[in-house]
């Protein structure tokens, strides 16, 4: 065996996380089972030897050992006994033949008979590294997807939801029943074909893709709707498709996992109660709105003279049809936020210009009630991909919700910065606060926060959820911050345009 310096980027790095691989050195040249034992337990490997064919037997047959180095030319017991004896008793162990008889003749009957490698003699520290690293990877993959495997086929099969594994090459390794149904394939199913050949499952491939991509330190479950079987006269089923990565005991990728479920009913009844809200949401606002006109007829003295008592009544019957007017209007939006009309608008947007907007539409009714409303932005800000009509509701809604609740004399800020890949906007407010118990719920549809100091305060309870539901469309997020007679927070975090996004 070549000398050669040990180069650290070849160390086993298996060894550092709990799991140490056993190699057993078959050979009946001391020289050799010396100079690999050295080398491979520097690297981490655990390492035992063997002087002759006999004796590794025997040791194979005592306890496991990932890999064998094997000489193939030994007196009594070849190598070739030792390797199938081998194949036959322990498949599992992966076997490398170290051979001086380095013709093809030799390397291509070792490998017929299940070897999985061979190095030849003389062989550097660096080729007997990189053989055995192969080797442990191989055997590594091979026994957590066939074990794997098998644990779970008959409970899978059994699932009413679809599900399929992949190797990293999307290779289909298993694919249920009810995978094969709800994509309506009707071909017969092999293991091995590749999965963009399985009528349906084209839109999952680049889940898989963003899947196998996925660094060791993450795992996110990736999902997509997707609507199969749908023809110009029937409507076909909608199906909710998650997909997460496929990992062995090091986090290494060894494929992905996708399930399917059918969501059909859920989406269709979802649709109707959308479709119904909006119905009636449009219906109420219309004569709501004709309704709103006449009484401003009448308290602008259009239609005649008002006593005071008079003005009293109208004033508070036009408050009332007021907040119907914009309930019917908050119905309308959600209902155009879950059928995704909203997200299908975006665009580049600079936000700033958009909060400066925002402010500034706010500053009169804040200064009406002596709160001072500044905002706090750089000279310049990244562009968002959003709606911008949405942008303006998101910003409205935090302010005019800040002023609000703020009594009179108090301070609302609204502010901007960037913070890694993320636009983080941010209304905050010195008002009446929100109760630790009410802060989960402030996001809930019609929501509104019941105490002796916000019993005057009118709204409808869907601010909130709206803004959430916004932000939740544009792959945003929105936490608050409060404390009970300090103030709130409401932070917006906004993923930045790539370049070139849209």
């Amino acid at each position: 065996m070549q000398p050669h310096k040990t180069s650290p980027e070849a160390k086993n790095t298996d060894a550092h996380k709990g799991y140490v691989p056993r190699v057993l050195v078959v050979d009946d040249e001391q020289r050799i089972r010396q100079a690999c034992t050295v080398l491979l337990q520097k690297d981490g490997y655990h390492v035992e030897q063997a002087d002759n064919g006999q004796v590794g037997l025997e040791m194979i047959e005592a306890q496991h050992f990932d890999i064998v180095l094997l000489d193939l030319m030994m007196p009594s017991l070849s190598g070739f006994d030792v390797l199938a004896h081998i194949r036959d008793s322990h498949p599992d162990t992966v076997v490398i033949v170290i051979t001086g008889y380095a013709t093809l003749d030799h390397s291509v009957a070792a490998m017929k008979q299940g070897a999985f490698d061979f190095v030849p003699k003389p062989f550097t520290p660096n080729q007997l590294r990189a053989v055995v690293s192969k080797a442990i990877n191989y055997t590594r993959a091979l026994t957590d997807i066939a074990t794997e495997k098998s644990r779970m086929r008959v409970l899978i099969n059994r699932l009413s939801d679809g599900v399929m594994a992949t190797d990293d090459k999307k290779r289909v390794v298993l694919c249920n029943p009810a995978f094969r149904r709800l994509l309506g394939f009707q071909g017969m199913y092999q293991p091995g074909r590749d999965a963009s050949e399985i009528k349906g499952a084209r839109p999952l491939l680049e889940l898989m893709d963003q899947a196998l991509a996925m660094p060791r330190d993450e795992f996110v479950e990736l999902a997509l709707e997707l609507e199969v079987g749908s023809t110009g006269a029937e409507e076909g089923r909608v199906l909710a498709a998650r997909c997460f990565p496929f990992r062995d005991r090091q986090g290494l990728n060894l494929g992905t996992i996708t399930v399917l479920q059918d969501v059909t009913a859920q989406r269709r009844m979802d649709q109707h109660k959308s479709d119904f809200v909006s119905m009636v949401a449009h219906e109420i606002r219309s004569p709501m709105s004709s309704v709103l006109m006449q009484l401003n007829v009448l308290t602008d003295g259009l239609a005649g003279d008002l006593t005071d008592k008079q003005r009293e009544v109208l004033e508070r019957t036009t408050a009332r049809i007021q907040s119907l007017v914009q309930l019917s209007s908050e119905l309308l939006d959600l209902s155009k936020l879950e059928s995704g009309l909203i997200s299908q608008e975006r665009e580049r947007v600079d936000a700033r210009p958009v909060i400066l907007d925002q402010v500034e539409l706010y500053l009169a009714q804040a200064q009406e009630r002596s709160i001072s409303l500044t905002a706090e932005l750089p000279a310049s800000l990244p562009r968002i991909v959003f709606h911008r009509q949405s942008l303006e509701e998101v910003l409205s809604n935090l302010i005019s919700n800040a002023i609000k609740y703020t009594p009179e004399g108090g301070n609302v800020w609204v502010s901007a910065e960037v913070e890694g890949d993320e636009l983080v906007i941010r209304v905050k407010d010195t008002g009446l606060g929100i109760a630790p118990d009410d802060q989960d719920q402030v996001f809930r549809r019609f929501f509104r926060v019941k105490s002796a100091d916000t019993r005057y305060i009118t709204g409808t309870g869907l601010g909130l959820p709206i803004v959430r539901q916004i932000l939740d469309a544009h792959h945003g997020r929105i936490r608050l911050e409060s404390t009970p007679k300090e103030g709130s927070t409401f932070t917006v975090q906004i993923p930045i345009a790539a370049e070139g996004a849209r």
